[in-house]
């Protein structure tokens, strides 16, 4: 439509100066040895070609994992939100203010058992397996 802003455009051009500002240092503060990867995950401004583009550019500076397409369940992080999401839903009352949420979701996180990230991390190696055999696609977990 004539008129229209490009959001994905806008997001992918923020996307690209939080890269541009902020990937080297961090990588370099975060992983001194030099070993860590740069992870994410295939949302619109991550996957944009100006994006993608400037990781091949760059890349010789860190590793980048790239994520496999369509596969959310891949990030263990999502499983982290959803958990914690829940968790949120059934609090009575439910947070009204954002600050609210922020210490409901502190909350939900401290209540988290003591394995809780070592049981995700494990689960790992059965949830690439699926992955392979879906050839990519989306699988049941």
């Amino acid at each position: 439509m004539i008129g229209t802003p490009d959001t994905s455009r806008a997001d992918s051009d923020r996307y690209l100066i939080i890269l541009y500002d902020h990937l080297h240092s961090f990588m370099s503060i975060v992983h001194s040895d030099g070993l860590g990867q740069f992870q994410q995950d295939t949302a619109t401004p991550h996957s944009s070609r100006v994006a993608t583009k400037w990781l091949q550019e760059h890349s010789s500076k860190f590793r980048h994992f790239h994520w496999p397409p369509k596969s959310p369940e891949m990030n263990i992080i999502e499983y982290i939100w959803d958990a914690l999401l829940h968790a949120d839903e059934k609090r009575s009352p439910p947070p009204r203010t954002p600050m609210d949420l922020l210490t409901a979701l502190q909350d939900s996180w401290c209540e988290k058992p003591p394995g809780y990230l070592q049981t995700l991390v494990e689960t790992m190696l059965r949830r690439v397996t699926a992955l392979l055999r879906a050839r990519g696609n989306r699988t049941r977990h």
